[in-house]
């Protein structure tokens, strides 16, 4: 067990994909962190755990299933033991997969709710525990347009999404009075990947008029939450372009 001198300061991501999650990750070890992140194949975590420590960050990738308990469990306890302090959770599992409620299979219904939300709810767990001992901590969860309204096609989604917002309002009424800063961030909008850049070009050219969502600007508004004073805690940040709908 690592003592408290020697104990790092660690940002852990959950869901480190090429665009928000790695943002986020690479803000966090700019910002002196130990960036610990997750994906389900360890392997493509290999490009940004090189970019973090060319910059000279800290940087730990770990192939792990945000959906399985003892994975999770065996995650969080590692880090504790071998690394450091889990200062920061970012829950940032996507799970957005379109599909007609008359064609959705129950098997896939809950694959979604379970990346969605059960995994926020088993990681979200486990690190309070250890934060409560601290009396320290910030835990931001990421939400999307579908946390807020269901639309068309995206039953599954959305269902995960709210379950996710009300978990993150539960926390944060439980956790807030010892000290663990509880959040949740609407991500509304397209967002600067390869994905919209293949798929929707006409949304992606909107990039030279600040059209779409830069990761690194979402990173920016997670620093920042984990940087606010508690006496001026935010619980739900709204993030979009100028130009979307509401």
């Amino acid at each position: 067990m690592l003592s408290e001198n020697q104990a790092a300061r660690v940002a852990l991501v959950i869901g480190a994909g090429d665009a928000t999650g790695g943002a986020i990750a690479r803000r966090f070890a700019a910002g002196g962190y130990t960036a610990c992140v997750t994906r389900r194949d360890a392997d493509k975590l290999e490009p940004l755990l090189g970019a973090i420590r060319a910059t000279g960050g800290a940087a730990h990738g770990f192939a792990s299933d945000a959906r399985k308990e003892d994975e999770v469990v065996t995650l969080v306890e590692h880090i504790e033991r071998e690394i450091g302090t889990i200062e920061v959770l970012v829950f940032n599992i996507g799970a957005n997969v379109p599909c007609s409620i008359l064609d959705e299979t129950a098997r896939k219904y809950f694959k979604i709710w379970e990346m969605a939300c059960l995994g926020g709810f088993l990681n979200g767990r486990e690190v309070a525990k250890r934060m409560l001992e601290r009396e320290r901590g910030t835990i931001i969860f990421t939400g999307a347009t579908a946390s807020l309204r269901g639309s068309a096609n995206f039953g599954a989604f959305a269902g995960a999404k709210h379950a996710l917002r009300a978990l993150a309002q539960s926390m944060a009424r439980e956790l807030w009075p010892s000290g663990i800063h509880v959040a949740h961030v609407v991500v509304d909008g397209a967002i600067d990947t390869e994905f919209i850049r293949s798929n929707f070009p006409e949304r992606y050219a909107t990039k030279a008029q600040d059209g779409i969502l830069n990761p690194a600007h979402i990173a920016d508004n997670y620093w920042h939450l984990h940087r606010q004073p508690r006496d001026a805690w935010t619980f739900e940040l709204d993030l979009r372009p100028w130009n979307e709908r509401w």
